[in-house]
């Protein structure tokens, strides 16, 4: 692991989307951080030491999912499936499908296997699995304050974990999409999907993948701003409701009482035409039931 040594900085954003906003000091004590996300060989590890069955695995209980279609209450989890041309990109639907059968072990589709992605950062991982997973491992899951300190590496305020400028001098610094989202991937920097851990630069506090890959799991409530006057430590009570009325839940899902949580640092499926958010401030909510092929985690281990 790498030691943070902590510190205060400037957090969040006010320059791109409104859920990042405002910037606010935030100070975070030391701890320890993998150096890079969780891979499929370290999960792999964790499983067949406890036996553990992600919730992709899991039938969903028709109770939690009012209104929901008998047909679609199978195990399986959300699949990048890119389109052959220009769709709506209000449309999430039009390139996310939910797949049956489709879990860690099987990332790309229920007939995909592990081979050759054993250093990939583990996908299909809900919040629940991520957090079972540190808990085994005798570590935890970091706050969004301590992810984005880390993320930055030192460079208090800059755009990205590397300073700020995308591409420096045209390199590329972290596994983001390039081309039209989500029909056209250039692959200028070599991926189509997840990438190896560890092949990108590291950034200045010398930890990998903060930026790109695959989104990470924190342990923080979302709420749809920043509050500049909530705790920034590590021992948080849990609220569901983030210390605002239903702040956590998807208002465009009132039926359906899923809280989410908020994960940072974008994917391979970030781009310039449609979601720029391959940034320490950037910050997204993801409910807590929900694991997808691009969501993964890492943990921390404070002093």
């Amino acid at each position: 692991m790498i030691w943070i040594a902590g510190g205060t900085f400037r957090m969040g954003s006010n320059d791109h989307y409104p859920e990042e906003a405002p910037v606010h000091r935030a100070t975070v004590d030391g701890f320890w951080m993998d150096p890079t996300p969780v891979t499929n060989r370290q999960f792999k590890a964790f499983v067949q030491a406890t036996g553990h069955v992600t919730t992709a695995e899991t039938v969903p209980d028709a109770k939690d999912y009012p209104g929901a279609i008998p047909d679609m209450l199978k195990a399986g989890s959300l699949l990048f499936t890119p389109p052959h041309h220009p769709v709506d990109l209000r449309d999430w639907s039009q390139w996310w499908t939910f797949s049956f059968g489709t879990q860690w072990r099987r990332p790309q589709g229920p007939t995909s296997r592990l081979k050759g992605l054993e250093d990939h950062p583990v996908v299909h991982v809900s919040y629940t699995d991520a957090l079972a997973y540190a808990k085994w491992i005798g570590k935890d899951l970091p706050t969004e304050a301590e992810w984005e300190f880390a993320a930055r590496g030192g460079l208090d305020g800059a755009e990205y974990a590397w300073g700020d400028s995308l591409t420096p001098e045209g390199v590329h610094m972290a596994n983001t999409w390039q081309g039209q989202f989500p029909f056209e991937n250039t692959l200028q920097d070599g991926y189509a999907r997840t990438s190896p851990v560890g092949v990108f630069p590291a950034n200045g506090f010398g930890v990998f993948d903060m930026i790109g890959n695959v989104w990470e799991w924190t342990t923080d409530w979302y709420a749809p701003k920043h509050n500049e006057d909530a705790p920034k430590a590590c021992c948080i009570p849990e609220n569901p409701r983030g210390g605002r009325e239903d702040a956590s839940f998807d208002p465009q899902q009132p039926e359906i009482r899923i809280p989410r949580k908020v994960v940072k640092g974008g994917s391979h499926l970030c781009a310039p035409s449609y979601c720029r958010r391959y940034r320490p401030a950037a910050r997204h909510p993801h409910p807590v039931d929900t694991s997808t092929s691009h969501i993964g985690f890492r943990c921390i281990r404070r002093a």
